[in-house]
């Protein structure tokens, strides 16, 4: 599942995951944000509805980042008032920065479940102190994938040392295919 693995998922239209909208539980999270000059990042961000709704409503330092390129063609061609210089084609692992909030939003689901740990120490690197990782995990069992589902327990064992657990509870707000099958999540860096 490396670059060209998306890039072709994204021109032969294999975009299952993509809802067309922001995600119901995102947009409430965002809504009850005050402060719009946080620094976000959404990581493989696909068409990046998140990202344009957070724009949207005036949150100016959002950035998004995608190892496929045409993932942030489609996005740009889409919605092109958003920044070419806030759009990163480079694999996650290796951006740099500091953020004050990275939305998980079916990222963690798409890669390999061998780099999961690996995940939850970039995350750490990333995020500021008293910073923030919220989003969505999938709670399925783990199978081959992509997605890969995952569990509770699982998820507070790559998290646990570095951030304080806010939140990791059955979301109440799902889109109707996902109903009982996600988390809702908010965890905080030490």
């Amino acid at each position: 599942m490396d670059a060209d693995f998306w890039e072709d998922r994204w021109k032969n239209e294999e975009t299952g995951w993509d809802m067309g909208t922001v995600s119901p539980p995102l947009k409430a999270y965002f809504d009850q944000l005050e402060d719009k000059s946080l620094k976000i990042l959404i990581p493989g961000c696909g068409n990046a509805y998140e990202a344009q709704y957070l724009w949207e409503n005036g949150f100016g330092d959002t950035s998004v980042v995608d190892i496929s390129e045409s993932a942030l063609k489609s996005f740009g061609k889409r919605f092109n008032s958003f920044p070419t210089a806030n759009m990163y084609h480079q694999d996650f692992f290796e951006l740099e920065g500091d953020f004050d909030l990275i939305v998980e939003q079916t990222f963690f689901c798409a890669i390999h479940p061998d780099m999961r740990k690996k995940y939850a120490k970039k995350m750490a690197e990333l995020i500021k102190s008293g910073g923030h990782l919220m989003g969505l995990l999938f709670d399925f069992p783990l199978e081959d994938g992509p997605p890969f589902g995952g569990s509770k327990e699982e998820y507070l064992g790559y998290f646990s040392e570095d951030f304080e657990i806010k939140h990791l509870e059955a979301c109440r707000n799902s889109i109707p295919p996902r109903q009982g099958r996600e988390f809702f999540i908010e965890f905080e860096r030490k």
